[in-house]
Formats: C-alpha cells, structure tokens, sequence
C-alpha cells in the first residue's frame, strides 16, 4: 500500500497551484489547526464570540492567499500560529472599539510557562510581544511558536535552525522578560 503524501510535499504541490494538492491538505492540516486553536481558547470564557472553528477557518482561508514557499509542516504550522495572532488580536481590537475600552479576551499563560498563574489579556499580551520583539526579535518569535502555534523543540529547531539549548535558555530569558512587562499593565 502506497504511502500518503507527506505534509511538505503537498503543501510545495499547493505553492505550485495544485488544487488537488490543497485538497488533500486540508483534512490532513485541518485537525492540528483546531488542536492549536482549542489550546488557544481553553482559557476563554463560554460566551467569547469568536470560536476555536471560526478562528482555524479564517487563518485557513488566508493561508490560501498568501504566496509562500514553504520549507515544511513546521513552517506552515509556524505561519499558521501567526495568523491565529493577529486573528485574535484584531478581534480582541475590534470588541474593545466596540465596548469602548471593556471586555478585553483574556488568555491564560500558564501553557507557554510564561509564570504560574499569570494571566492577562490578548491585548496587553500583544504590546509585550512586540515590546519583546523591539529588543530582541528571535526571543518573540520562539514565544509566538511556541504559545500560538504550539510547536515542540524539534520543530523549533527546523524552523529557526537553532539549537534546542539556545531555544531553551532564549524562551527563558523571553517568558521572564514578559512576566515582567505584563506584571506591569
């Protein structure tokens, strides 16, 4: 029995205008989009009007758009968390604009081991990471795969090219620079 296309060969088929390669993709990337999605709303409240499906579906159909060659999964799952971002991140806009400062989401922490029982809103979360990212870009890059986009060490390691002990000392350098921004709003 023949082998299923790996995940990077398809999506490199995809790149090229393969339509049957984006078929084939979709189911296969569909399920770890939502297992980021549900690890990104855990913390949420029952009633926020954005939803784990909403959210996979629209990062999905920007994904489609955007003009990539992709290295591998890791890649993809990388861009993929930073839509997810900025998908919450203007949601999270767009209801403050709409209660005029009130209601900000709020996101727990605790999976990305940023502190025990630190918790602040997407919005400052936000401003940190790009606070963050003006002082040193690669440590708010490793925070953003990992928390957003869930990846392991071993995909950080492909997708950055570092090693898992400099990922390691960065992301603990990174979640105690933010502890300590966020501590602050």
């Amino acid at each position: 029995m023949a082998q299923p296309p790996q995940i990077t060969q398809l999506l490199n088929q995809w790149s090229s205008g393969d339509k049957d390669a984006e078929a084939a993709l979709t189911p296969i990337v569909y399920d770890e989009l939502m297992r980021m999605a549900k690890r990104l709303f855990r913390s949420e409240n029952s009633g926020h009007t954005l939803q784990p499906t909403a959210l996979v579906h629209e990062a999905f159909v920007k994904l489609i758009d955007v003009d990539v060659d992709w290295q591998d999964r890791a890649h993809f799952y990388s861009l993929a968390a930073r839509m997810m971002r900025r998908l919450l991140v203007n949601h999270a806009n767009a209801r403050r604009a709409e209660k005029r400062g009130g209601g900000a989401v709020k996101v727990t922490l605790d999976e990305a081991n940023v502190g025990a029982d630190a918790e602040a809103d997407l919005l400052n979360l936000e401003e940190a990471l790009q606070g963050l990212a003006a002082l040193d870009e690669r440590k708010a890059n490793l925070i953003e795969l990992q928390y957003f986009g869930g990846l392991s060490f071993r995909e950080m390691e492909a997708v950055t090219g570092l090693s898992s002990s400099t990922i390691d000392r960065d992301l603990r350098l990174a979640r105690a620079w933010l502890k300590d921004a966020l501590a602050k709003n």
